[in-house]
């Protein structure tokens, strides 16, 4: 049997009124004053640190039915959207938030799939978050160097050449093909920035963008 649809669907604004940070989501209720806030993971630190009663809920829009709200929130919580600096939202709309097996320790110990998606997503969508993100690797492998912690020191060191056969012969094997991690991407740049995309999405960028490297500002 299927499950009764709510009375009201609309997109919702959560904002913090002491940092000016927002989060935007998706409701459905049969109740308009039913006190929800969000679901999100950086919203709910934020309502825990400084309390529901610096935050203010607003409604953007009402949709119809639960298919028009997701493909709305969908067109608001773009990839442009997550990428600035006060937008709370981790994950692009019409998805729910985090996947529904998400395991937070598993996200540390497996490398952070998740948090790797979500840290290119916001690199592809803002150049300054790009910037910042440059500046801070910088830092920290200059300050690798400087306390030799986590940095090997390679200065003289080489491969012999048997060595150079053997990392050549595993990496033909195991790179080949859809194995290798650049399989069906490809560079566009605007003649200012460059970044690796994936083939299928070219067609989703302005003219302004062209296939080939030029290197100012890389992002990957």
């Amino acid at each position: 049997m299927a499950r009764k649809e709510k009375q009201y669907h609309f997109i919702y604004k959560t904002t913090n009124s002491l940092n000016g940070k927002y989060y935007y989501g998706m409701h459905s209720t049969y109740n308009l004053n039913d006190g929800y806030y969000g679901s999100g993971r950086r919203l709910k630190r934020s309502l825990n640190k400084y309390g529901k009663e610096n935050h203010v809920v607003e409604i953007v829009e009402h949709l119809p039915d639960r298919k028009s709200l997701i493909n709305r929130e969908r067109e608001i919580v773009n990839l442009n959207e997550i990428a600035k600096e006060k937008c709370m939202n981790l994950m692009i709309g019409g998805k729910g938030g985090f996947p529904a097996n998400f395991d937070e320790k598993s996200f540390h110990e497996k490398g952070g799939k998740v948090g790797g998606n979500i840290h290119a997503e916001r690199l592809k969508g803002d150049i300054e978050y790009a910037k910042r993100h440059k500046e801070n690797w910088d830092n920290m492998m200059k300050k690798a160097q400087l306390t030799k912690k986590c940095y090997h020191d390679w200065t003289g060191e080489k491969h012999t050449n048997e060595e150079k056969r053997k990392i050549g012969f595993k990496n033909s094997i195991k790179q080949k093909g859809s194995n290798n991690s650049q399989y069906g991407t490809c560079w566009i740049n605007n003649g200012i920035v460059c970044k690796k995309i994936k083939k299928e999405e070219f067609h989703l960028y302005s003219n302004n963008w062209i296939l080939g490297r030029k290197i100012k500002i890389c992002i990957t």
